[in-house]
């Protein structure tokens, strides 16, 4: 660290009961209160190079001797006017990056300028400044940290700005080896102090999204700690107002990162934002803040995993565990990419609030319209929608245990992925699944309408098998399984008169768990109920095909060439193989 000498007199300074004078012969005529300091001094030199004391001198020439001059506000208190006194003795005095911000101050406050004294000490502390103190890293970030004492007077004489300055062109112009050697050091900085240096790094395109985003997660990581929905305090009236202001900290901290983090794809993990996103939901942060954090996370949603979109639900008005409206909403965006720019602002409801869809720099520039030319340009490709389906699918196993999950939500994010990034239906089968063993008591019309979702014509074997034996799924959904299971037997080996060699494989094993599906069992007398009521089933369909074909529609004239008796469909079905398919449910 750099130090400055001033002064060449050696230290005559001493305390006697609590007062604080200098040895001299000349007798003292001067009397200043600072704090709980009494200095006894002389006029003389202080008042050559002070313009505040010449003032206070002169409003009390007509008043007693005994007058004492109080200094109350002076900054640094009594050691950083002590610097000053004693710099008017000649009395040497070290300045290093510890201490010139409090001396600094203090020299100001008391008009310690060269309009007073050729030489004073105001110039003096600045020349070493910017000299000096400036252009080493450590010092500079020590004497920026010192600031935060006089937030006012520093950014009055510049001090802060320098420092801000100085530090950004370090960072842009110095090489070393090491990415993102400053991100350590600048980390221990206020948020305010941060984001001004970082919107300078910025603003001057030299340094690497990557690295920038380096930092950004090294200052997330030191200031924003990972809670968990368990860890979320109680609140009491005893305890509210420190924990308001507590959080109204680390939401303008996240709130500043997320302003910060560049527009590039990829220069931020997907992780690290779900992070940020999971923190801006438990701290209720700008619904401004966590779209933009959404859109960022649909950019690059095919890095992310199941556990990194468990983003806990902390709403009043939602008994969910997960917020899952915010995965529909980053699943949106996924989707988005390639599509051609909206003529008018998207609207909708996010929290409450209705939001726009934009983008904001540090700067408070609006990058939308660059943000778009991103967008089309960073087109999802085929293979990374086939690992979102997969994710998202993944994703819906988990919630479907959830005894408070709505249904629609479900049936909306399963709708959400398109048809063809699936290329088979079982990790949709065992969400259905699930959702039907945490939620028993769905009505008969509900678990029609969440089988819907499903494509029996992509599920496996294994699949079949489970969904024809699931007592919880429809019996609708049982036929259709058990209907496109034969068909396809029968269009690989002719017409079906015994089970495919694989079946029975799979019936030869007494605990059939390949693949996460686990047998239910169930006797003849439960299929022969099931059968009688599938007959009804679909009947119904059938008339209400009958309904539809005569309307004209040619859509459904192909649907409804079908015998008009629907007890037919099934008997011609079960004609296929019935003891066949008697015999497999019985053994299971």
């Amino acid at each position: 660290m750099k130090f400055m000498k001033l002064g060449t007199r050696p230290d005559t300074f001493f305390t006697t009961e609590a007062i604080r004078s200098v040895s001299s012969e000349v007798t003292t005529d001067l009397k200043i209160q600072v704090q709980n300091s009494l200095y006894l001094l002389h006029k003389f030199p202080l008042l050559s190079k002070c313009q505040l004391l010449q003032k206070l001198v002169a409003e009390t020439k007509n008043s007693s001797s005994d007058i004492v001059l109080h200094l109350p506000d002076i900054p640094g208190g009594a050691e950083a006017f002590e610097q000053c006194a004693k710099f008017c003795y000649s009395i040497t005095i070290t300045l290093s990056a510890l201490n010139i911000v409090s001396v600094r101050c203090a020299a100001e406050y008391l008009g310690m300028t060269e309009e007073v004294d050729r030489g004073n000490l105001v110039s003096k502390l600045d020349v070493f400044l910017k000299s000096c103190i400036l252009h080493r890293w450590k010092d500079t970030l020590v004497v920026l940290q010192s600031t935060k004492q006089y937030p006012e007077l520093s950014e009055k004489l510049r001090i802060t700005s320098q420092c801000i300055e100085a530090i950004a062109s370090m960072i842009i112009n110095k090489r070393p080896t090491g990415k993102g050697w400053w991100a350590e050091d600048i980390a221990q900085l206020g948020i305010d102090l941060y984001w001004r240096i970082m919107v300078a790094v910025k603003s001057s395109g030299s340094v690497p999204d990557k690295v920038i985003g380096g930092a950004l997660k090294v200052y997330a990581c030191k200031w924003l700690p990972t809670v968990q929905r368990k860890q979320v305090p109680e609140i009491n009236s005893s305890c509210m107002g420190s924990f308001q202001e507590i959080t109204s900290k680390h939401r303008l901290i996240l709130e500043r990162i997320v302003s910060l983090l560049p527009m590039d794809k990829g220069s931020v993990s997907c992780s690290f934002l779900l992070k940020l996103l999971k923190s801006g939901n438990i701290l209720n942060s700008s619904s401004s803040s966590k779209m933009e954090l959404v859109r960022k996370v649909g950019m690059q949603l095919d890095e992310a995993t199941v556990t990194d979109l468990l983003i806990p639900s902390l709403s009043y008005n939602d008994e969910t565990l997960y917020d899952v409206d915010l995965v529909i909403s980053i699943l949106e965006e996924f989707m988005l990419q390639g599509q051609s720019p909206r003529t008018s602002p998207t609207r909708g409801k996010f929290g409450g609030i209705e939001r726009r869809r934009r983008s904001r720099s540090a700067e408070d520039i609006d990058f939308e319209g660059v943000q778009e030319n991103s967008r089309r340009s960073s087109s999802a490709s085929h293979g990374s929608k086939l690992r979102v389906a997969k994710l998202i699918d993944g994703y819906l196993q988990e919630i479907a245990k959830d005894a408070n999950l709505p249904m629609e939500k479900v049936i909306a994010l399963a709708e959400a992925v398109p048809d063809f990034a699936r290329q088979d239906h079982d990790d949709l089968y065992r969400v259905i699944d699930t959702y039907l063993r945490a939620h028993q008591d769905l009505d008969k019309s509900e678990r029609k309408r969440l089988c819907r979702i499903l494509n029996c014509k992509k599920l496996s074997v294994e699949a079949c098998m489970h969904a024809a034996q699931n007592e919880l799924l429809p019996l609708r959904m049982v036929v259709q399984v058990l209907f496109f299971e034969q068909t396809r037997a029968a269009m690989n080996g002719g017409e079906v008169t015994e089970l495919p060699q694989s079946l029975k494989a799979l019936l030869a094993k007494t605990n059939y768990v390949d693949q996460g599906f686990k047998t239910p069992r169930s006797k003849l007398a439960t299929l022969k109920m099931k059968l009688a009521e599938a007959d009804n089933d679909v009947e119904e369909d059938v008339m209400q095909c009958d309904s539809l074909g005569r309307s004209g529609s040619s859509r459904f004239k192909s649907i409804c060439s079908i015998p008009s008796k629907p007890k037919r469909i099934l008997s011609k079905l079960w004609a296929m193989n019935r003891s066949v398919i008697l015999d497999l449910w019985c053994q299971c």
